[in-house]
């Protein structure tokens, strides 16, 4: 594939990557505590074509992708198991063989009384074990992550955060684990700052209509992109029949 063409095919490839990212953002767009992916893009420079005295070729790629960790807006929900974190703060859940990590607090008391998340993991205190409840009475939480009931305090909920949340990896929407290879520096502490809010839940930071118009525009480009292979396998065609039609 001559030059072009190669280089019109990588800026679809990573157009195609940008639209996923995209997409899937969308798709959380009402998804509690989700936090939106963002990429970047930048130029591959072949060095063949340098060292044979040639312009180098460039082609677009993907340079890299990262969670953005910026706080989403705090929504009022009234029920008392749904938390919200304000500060750089996470929620820890066990059940598995590794902690979890999460901002969405849409919790609820289990028939054994174990405060847990959505899909079912316990929702740890500060001495990493699962919250326990009294699942016919009322529950507190103040703002420090204490958690009361009938006037007694039960539970200290833990909250931690990191020093480098680029150590931290999506496993699902709204929930996070520490990369396996995280050195010791990125291992998560008590969060200091971070306040709790109860009967609220942290929305998405996902602008939806800002995302659709990036998409269109996404979409637009891979549109260009496309049309410019077309073109240019047209051309060559075209050459190549010239050559075959002179030594016909």
């Amino acid at each position: 594939m001559d030059p072009i063409g190669v280089a019109a095919a990588s800026g679809m490839r990573a157009r195609m990557e940008s639209l996923e990212v995209l997409a899937n953002n969308l798709a959380n767009s009402t998804t509690a505590g989700f936090k939106a992916d963002r990429e970047a893009y930048g130029l591959f420079v072949g060095p063949e074509a340098s060292a044979a005295g040639q312009p180098p070729l460039t082609v677009p790629v993907t340079e890299n992708s990262w969670t953005d960790f910026t706080q989403g807006p705090l929504q009022a929900t009234g029920k008392p198991t749904d938390l919200a974190i304000s500060g750089r703060g996470f929620f820890v859940l066990g059940g598995r063989a590794a902690p979890s990590y999460a901002r969405a607090g849409s919790f609820r008391v289990a028939p054994n009384g174990v405060l847990e998340s959505g899909d079912g993991r316990p929702v740890l205190d500060t001495l990493n074990r699962p919250i326990q409840l009294a699942p016919n009475s009322d529950v507190h939480i103040s703002g420090a992550g204490q958690v009361s009931q009938n006037g007694a305090v039960v539970a200290q909920l833990r909250i931690v955060e990191f020093p480098r949340t680029e150590a931290l990896i999506k496993e699902g929407n709204s929930t996070f684990k520490l990369s396996p290879d995280a050195p010791i520096e990125d291992q998560p502490a008590a969060a200091r700052l971070s306040q709790v809010y109860q009967g609220y839940l942290e929305a998405p930071n996902v602008h939806a209509a800002e995302s659709a118009v990036r998409m269109i525009h996404v979409l637009r480009q891979f549109e260009s992109l496309q049309r410019a292979m077309t073109m240019t396998a047209e051309m060559n065609q075209k050459v190549l029949d010239e050559v075959v039609k002179s030594h016909g």
